[in-house]
């Protein structure tokens, strides 16, 4: 049975980050929220029942992935990405940024240098810093509306030897490009020649939009298999995030081994016991969801982009590739950074993410998340509209 999207589902008191601490993120209570990346979905039936079938054991002990799980999460990539994988190159990490962090850790010391490329998800650079390494930005080009990447800048960069890594976002948030395989090919020739590992995350690899094409990195040739490593989960497919299971696949086995390493050292087991039946429901039942959400979605965008040309044309929605976060350009109301956060939040009483989250590059944008009942969508925009019109 396909989910009725169109259900409000009430989440308060239910610990709800994106919806229950409003006062504490923002300082007002009465916004919308439409920021951090999860659902108002509800998860998979399937998932919601092994999960009730697990709870309903009472004992809640140490768990670890069995051949269930591993065959899942390989049956899955093959389905959908065209991607065989090996199980032994399949590691666990609560969530993808605890193994960003773990990988600069392992493969890197402190004072060098990795590359990331601006606007991208925050907790990247912050890893980086965080650790003690430098940030080498190799930002993002926007021509005629489209992000594309500065290979000459990448080639000029690379060539310093403290760089030991790249961060790829890929598909890329929050501008919603799905990298081309060719566009993959040039950054991998350039990094994989330096001996630079590529560190590939493939959160939102799912969620791809009709008439585009997501390519595992790792997938692409030999070569690339053992110069990088691909990190996955199902939190954004499936609106599980609260769970805390990703997926880290690392072809090559001294990567690998070096990463199994950090994990004890760091005392990180597996996954909890209701994480495991959770990704093997999802991945085993979950298929048929996943497209209605996604035609769902790819709805939602439609309408916005017409709401947005129809009532807001001081505001631009960027083409969405992948990803059901969309990326917005507010620059036409010429406000700085913190006054469009103040406009949004005491004005239109709306919860976006600013773009200089994403680096200085996001100056002017907004990110906003779209994977929610058309009701929602709609509130919030014409919360935007109504601000927007009061503008003197």
């Amino acid at each position: 049975m396909l989910p009725d999207l169109d259900n409000v589902i009430d989440r308060s008191n239910t610990d709800s980050e994106k919806w229950n601490f409003n006062r504490e993120i923002f300082g007002v209570d009465d916004v919308l929220p439409m920021w951090v990346a999860d659902m108002d979905f509800a998860a998979p039936p399937a998932v919601s029942e092994a999960l009730i079938a697990r709870a309903e054991h009472p004992i809640y002990g140490y768990s670890r992935p069995d051949d269930e799980y591993y065959d899942a999460v390989i049956g899955w990539m093959k389905r959908r990405q065209h991607w065989e994988i090996k199980k032994e190159w399949i590691m666990y990490s609560p969530g993808i940024v605890t193994a960003i962090n773990l990988f600069i850790q392992t493969y890197s010391n402190p004072g060098d240098k990795v590359i990331i490329q601006p606007p991208v998800y925050h907790p990247f650079a912050h890893a980086v810093r965080n650790n003690g390494r430098q940030i080498v930005n190799n930002p993002l080009r926007l021509k005629d509306g489209k992000y594309s990447m500065d290979y000459e800048d990448l080639e000029q960069k690379a060539d310093d030897p403290r760089v030991k890594m790249i961060i790829l976002c890929n598909p890329h948030n929050p501008v919603g490009r799905v990298w081309t395989q060719d566009e993959l090919v040039q950054l991998g020739g350039i990094c994989l020649k330096r001996n630079i590992i590529i560190v590939s995350d493939e959160i939102h690899s799912d969620l791809i939009y009709k008439g585009y094409q997501h390519t595992p990195f790792a997938s692409i040739t030999p070569e690339f298999e053992q110069g990088s490593i691909v990190c996955n989960a199902p939190s954004k497919t499936f609106n599980l995030a609260g769970l805390q299971v990703s997926n880290i696949i690392i072809p090559n086995e001294f990567l690998r081994n070096a990463f199994h390493t950090a994990l004890v050292n760091d005392s990180i087991e597996g996954p909890n016991c209701f994480a495991i039946p959770a990704l093997k429901a999802a991945y085993r039942h979950g298929e048929a969801w996943l497209n209605a959400v996604m035609d769902y979605v790819a709805a939602n965008y439609h309408f916005l982009k017409e709401y947005v040309r129809e009532n807001l044309p001081q505001i631009k929605v960027l083409q969405m590739e992948g990803t059901y976060l969309a990326w917005m350009d507010f620059s036409a109301l010429g406000m700085t950074p913190e006054e469009e956060k103040e406009f949004l939040l005491k004005k239109a009483k709306v919860a976006l993410n600013g773009g200089t989250m994403f680096g200085v590059e996001g100056q002017g944008f907004q990110r906003m998340n779209i994977v929610c009942p058309r009701s929602i969508l709609k509130e919030g925009l014409d919360r935007i509209k109504k601000a927007v019109s009061q503008i003197s």
